[in-house]
């Protein structure tokens, strides 16, 4: 009895089951009909602590480090091809809109297409694993984690690389897709290109930041995955932020038609951005990430 009262005095449920029947009353008087076990799922799901997304990325992050090199590297080299039909769909929408004031507003949301097929596919892409690689990194540094994050790292960068290579060389045989469309890419690919190389890096960060709250936030959009990564990454490219892969679609492809030389593609593209996104990615939202919930865990 002196148990009871106390934890009725400290308003903690002495079983754990309680607290599922106590909810489930109080959602019946409501008129639900959900069982006990869907009603303990939506107290799970109903809000998640920074903690709890912060255990969840990590564990995610572990299991990719430990995941067999082939089937990384595949599966980066799918994410590759993938994350090309960015400037498809954008560039489809680009020549098919009046050349009017808004039109950017409308042909900036096909950037999103290629991200969506990323993640919910499941494929590998850099830029994700720049805060899920890192975040068992951060919570307990240890030589071997380290390495296994490097290899990771190593392993589906270069598949990235390799499949927005093949697609890049797709675009510029100009054999798929339509004339109006062909001139679409090379405008926009133009336009990203007329960017300066330290501009690249500081909107890097930021493209980085954007790509990392996205990883963020999935755990708790469960429900509606595809509004968030489409915000997201949608603003990315209203911004003109530059991604490190999505982007070597592009400049890789003017380097294939010889409309800028590879040292450019490379060097004044390539680097600062990946610069960019792994400062944005990593060494600042996986930091903040970890000390928000460091106590915590």
């Amino acid at each position: 009895m002196a148990e009871t009262h106390s934890n009725r005095k400290n308003g903690t449920p002495k079983d754990p089951t309680n607290t599922r029947e106590i909810t489930e009353e109080r959602l019946a008087e409501k008129g639900t009909r959900l069982t006990r076990e869907d009603l303990a799922e939506v107290e799970d799901r109903l809000r998640l602590r920074a903690a709890v997304v912060y255990e969840i990325i990590r564990q995610e992050g572990e299991e990719e480090l430990a995941r067999d090199p082939i089937r990384l590297w595949w599966s980066g080299v799918a994410a590759g091809l993938s994350i090309g039909f960015s400037i498809v769909a954008e560039g489809l929408l680009h020549s098919y809109l009046p050349d009017a004031a808004w039109r950017p507003l409308i042909e900036n949301l096909g950037y999103s297409v290629g991200f969506l097929i990323v993640i919910l596919a499941r494929q590998q892409l850099f830029t994700e694993n720049t805060l899920t690689a890192v975040l068992p990194v951060v919570g307990a540094p240890k030589l071997l984690t380290f390495k296994r994050t490097v290899r990771l790292w190593s392993i589906v960068f270069l598949a990235n690389m390799t499949g927005t290579l093949i697609f890049a060389y797709g675009l510029s045989t100009g054999v798929f897709f339509p004339d109006a469309a062909q001139e679409a890419f090379r405008e926009i690919a133009h336009h990203m290109m007329e960017i300066p190389s330290p501009d690249m890096f500081w909107r890097g960060i930021i493209a980085g930041w954007i790509i990392a709250t996205l990883v963020w936030l999935l755990p708790s959009a469960e429900a509606n995955p595809v509004g968030v990564i489409v915000v997201l990454t949608y603003l990315i490219a209203l911004c003109d932020l530059t991604h490190v892969i999505a982007g070597s679609v592009e400049a890789f492809m003017l380097a294939f038609e010889g409309a800028i030389s590879w040292s450019q593609a490379v060097f004044g593209f390539l680097v600062p951005t990946l610069a960019g996104n792994i400062v944005g990615g990593s060494a600042l939202f996986a930091i903040l990430a970890y000390a928000q919930v460091r106590e915590e865990i």
